[in-house]
């Protein structure tokens, strides 16, 4: 049995007494019921995960998985897939969005390559992570055949669930998804299509800026290797394998060690959505472990989130991707967690209950 298939059997569901016994002491703070709102949510179901009610937001690592995709020789982006490399050296030397954000909230960025076509050597000098972990330089161009063979997006997937494993063992408390690599809201696109059935025209958007023309160029690309590629929208291992791309293979199988390991997962936006998407399909059981971060612009992420069933925890018309809205999430789970924690009582501090 492969890696991936042992973790997929690993995965337990919650034990749903816990969100009641977590609600129960959140009662009991010097609030009034429910005053929260969301936060309380977020420490219940952190709470249920840990199956902890005392629980910590210690050590927070957000990882940004890079990869590149040979459907940008279609042109469907605003930028040369050169980028993805010069991102990877900027995300590892600290000067990226994710960096800064990450850096507000206390949380480590480990950067993940993949899939990136360039060889890293000599220039790999800087103060976050950087893990090497390629399958291949790159993706296939789909517009032309599957993006990848089934056994390397195995690989990927496993990828993911080695540096879920890694980082578990570290002590981490709580994962953040990330990505990089040009042209990747494309594949992303077409995840959607093919496992919700939705045209592509309603799930496709605009990723780094792209004029009207390149956008309607970008739908029929999608729209040429969903016809040429015929992924079978039952089977999510398909779906990624013949659309998909390595660093969303990376998120769906950091989501799917992270469940097994029973390690909250903050996705980010809408490609990180589509590595969930992949993730919960192939075990649902993984939707209960996992925060969706925010909501993007990209037209795509709500008929996902809506697909998956929660709630974005807010909406700040993001797009930037590499890890920002999960960094943000976190920091928003972590002040509902320290609310349970660190908040007193009624009995606590001498202050009378409602007597309704």
């Amino acid at each position: 049995m492969s890696l991936f298939e042992q973790t997929l059997k690993k995965i337990q569901p919650i034990d749903t007494s816990f969100y009641d016994k977590a609600q129960a002491k959140l009662d009991m703070l010097t609030k009034p019921q429910g005053s929260l709102g969301r936060l309380e949510e977020f420490a219940r179901r952190y709470s249920a995960i840990k199956e902890d009610l005392t629980p910590k937001v210690g050590k927070k690592a957000v990882f940004t998985f890079a990869g590149d995709h040979g459907v940008a020789d279609e042109g469907v982006s605003a930028f040369p897939k050169e980028v993805t490399p010069q991102m990877v050296l900027n995300f590892i030397r600290g000067g990226a969005g994710i960096n800064v954000i990450a850096r507000h909230v206390g949380a480590d960025v480990i950067v993940v390559d993949v899939g990136v076509d360039y060889e890293f050597t000599e220039e790999l000098h800087g103060s976050n992570e950087f893990i090497k972990k390629k399958v291949k330089l790159g993706t296939n161009n789909m517009a032309k055949g599957p993006a990848m063979t089934r056994n390397e997006a195995v690989k990927a997937l496993e990828v993911g669930i080695g540096v879920a494993n890694e980082y578990a063992a570290k002590g981490y408390d709580i994962f953040g998804t990330g990505d990089m690599g040009i042209a990747n809201t494309t594949p992303s696109s077409a995840i959607v299509a093919a496992i919700t059935g939705k045209e592509v025209e309603s799930v496709t958007g605009r990723g780094t800026g792209i004029d009207d023309k390149s956008f309607d160029k970008k739908v029929a690309v999608i729209k040429k290797a969903l016809d040429i590629n015929k992924p079978n929208s039952k089977d999510a291992l398909d779906v990624l394998a013949r659309v998909g791309g390595l660093e969303i293979a990376g998120i769906a199988g950091l989501i799917i060690g992270g469940a097994a390991n029973r390690i909250p997962v903050v996705v980010d936006g809408f490609i990180s959505t589509a590595g969930a998407l992949i993730a919960t399909e192939l075990e649902p059981k993984i939707k209960d472990f996992i925060f969706m971060a925010h909501r993007s612009v990209e037209v795509g992420h709500q008929v996902m989130l809506d697909w998956i069933g929660q709630k974005p925890f807010v909406d700040l018309n993001l797009r930037l991707g590499e890890g920002t809205g999960a960094a943000i999430g976190i920091s928003l789970i972590e002040c509902g967690v320290k609310i349970m924690t660190e908040m007193a009582t009624f009995a606590d501090a001498g202050v009378s209950e409602s007597n309704i």
